[in-house]
């Protein structure tokens, strides 16, 4: 299965560690420091035209793991992956 992050952009469900909201993980000091890592490394990418409203951590087979910025809300990432769920 794969799900929907915005942009035209298509993640493999296998591949989806986490999903979490910006704003609420944000003003945790050690989730800032983790973002911040990874944006040094050049693992984040941004699949949004907007502020993003989530990001998703995925494993990746040629790097540890990938953060990928959506402007789709935690809720809306939720509820496609459930919807895919059902469907199958």
């Amino acid at each position: 299965m794969y799900l929907h992050i915005g942009r035209n952009q298509m993640l493999a469900e296998r591949r989806i560690i986490g999903i979490f909201d910006l704003e609420i993980t944000s003003q945790s000091k050690t989730t800032r420091a983790f973002l911040d890592r990874a944006q040094q490394e050049g693992t984040v990418l941004e699949v949004c035209d907007d502020l993003p409203k989530s990001f998703l951590v995925c494993d990746h087979p040629y790097h540890p793991q990938i953060v990928y910025l959506s402007e789709l809300s935690t809720a809306t990432l939720k509820s496609r992956a459930e919807s895919r769920k059902l469907v199958d």
